[in-house]
């Protein structure tokens, strides 16, 4: 366990001086930059006991995570979210300093001001004010909090999971606050993700003289086949929560600098993201059929960054809508869209959602959010516990 220097003072019932102290942390993927230090001042005197996660694995470098809970009995209600930021880009192009947490015209700027910090400090400004207004509840609530999404997401959340695991923790419900609305505070709750498979085929051939052709095997005919192949077609029409899967070839390579050589070999990249009616293998396996109906030699790797998930409508969906209508007005769609989150992780120990600010910033320069939408989502965060802990006396 490590300790930072103690973090300025501010008010942990406040979302808008917790984001700022969040956001004057550069804490660029993977460095903490004492983000996580600040997360402990505020939920230690709240009675919260913090573990701090370091992890690290050779190839990666080290990280810094945070386990923090109140209470000992369930239900154990979980917040999960990341402190790890992008990089900020050219200085130049922000209109103020991006690690500044500045407030301009009703609107908090910095970077991870939306992508997360600012829902990071709506859980905890939610989880005072609950503390605070109703007391202790009758079961936990829990922070889950990683200096690891935004880069490789090795020792972050699913190794923090894993800990858990050992430690015989358990977890029964879980809000992760990616910004998930589009346009408004209301708009959407993800829940679920698409899968994210990436392939990488090499086509091998004989390198020669262009005007020899027959004493060469030009590769890159074939390579051209099969990519047609598998582009050919839709992957399918989409299931009942998810829109239909998507193949994207992302780069095709030859490195050949002689225009009078037939090259060796052709190499072409693709990504798919996959709903619910496949799975890594059977995608797998459908790229080696009609790789072969081609014929040659070829060679295909992949990497999985996440499977494709889905918490049906239920208990933990409906509880969050209902907090987000309620102080909106809005009734959120239930969505699957998007890229990956650590949710992909949490879904394996307990039903999990995410929700969070208006994702129109988010990586850009200038990424801000406005304070109402700050207030709103402690509002909403604070419905969502009332909604838990009420229910059970």
């Amino acid at each position: 366990m490590t300790t930072d220097a103690a973090a300025p003072a501010f008010d942990p019932c406040d979302p808008v001086a917790v984001a700022q102290a969040l956001i004057r942390c550069p804490s660029v993927t993977p460095e903490d930059s004492g983000a996580l230090g600040v997360l402990e001042a505020a939920l230690k005197p709240l009675g919260f006991a913090c573990h701090r996660l370091r992890f690290e694995q050779e190839g990666t470098a080290p990280v810094e995570n945070l386990y923090a809970r109140l209470g000992t009995e369930g239900p154990n209600f979980c917040f999960a979210g990341h402190t790890d930021v992008v990089p900020p880009g050219e200085r130049k192009g922000w209109s103020i300093d991006p690690f500044s947490g500045e407030i301009h015209n009703g609107r908090l700027y910095g970077r991870g001001a939306v992508d997360m910090k600012g829902a990071i400090a709506a859980f905890v400004a939610a989880s005072a004010r609950r503390l605070r207004d109703h007391g202790a509840p009758k079961g936990s609530i829990s922070l889950l909090i990683t200096g690891d999404e935004e880069g490789v997401a090795i020792n972050g959340t699913k190794k923090v999971l894993g800990w858990l695991k050992e430690k015989g923790e358990k977890l029964d419900a879980c809000v992760v606050g990616e910004p998930t609305n589009p346009k408004a505070l209301g708009d959407m709750i993800k829940i679920g993700r698409r899968g994210s498979m990436t392939a990488f085929l090499t086509v091998f051939g004989a390198q020669g003289h262009v005007a020899y052709p027959h004493l060469a095997d030009n590769p890159l005919p074939r390579l051209a086949r099969m990519l047609a192949a598998i582009t050919a077609e839709p992957l399918d029409g989409g299931t009942a929560h998810f829109q239909p899967s998507n193949l994207e070839l992302t780069t095709i390579d030859v490195g050949n600098p002689a225009h009078n050589v037939i090259p060796a070999q052709g190499k072409a990249t693709l990504n798919i993201r996959f709903n619910d009616s496949h799975t890594p293998g059977t995608l797998l396996a459908w790229l080696r059929e009609r790789f072969d109906a081609v014929g040659g030699a070829y060679e295909l790797e992949h990497f999985v960054s996440g499977d494709s998930f889905l918490t049906p409508p239920g208990p933990l969906t409906e509880l969050v809508a209902e907090a987000a209508q309620a102080v909106t007005g809005r009734r959120p769609e239930y969505s699957t869209t998007g890229g990956t989150s650590d949710a992909r992780f949490i879904k394996d120990f307990c039903p999990v959602v995410e929700f969070g600010l208006v994702g129109q910033t988010m990586h850009k320069v200038d990424e801000n959010t406005t304070l109402d939408d700050l207030t709103r989502l402690t509002d909403i965060y604070g419905a969502v516990l009332g909604g838990v802990f009420d229910r059970i006396g």
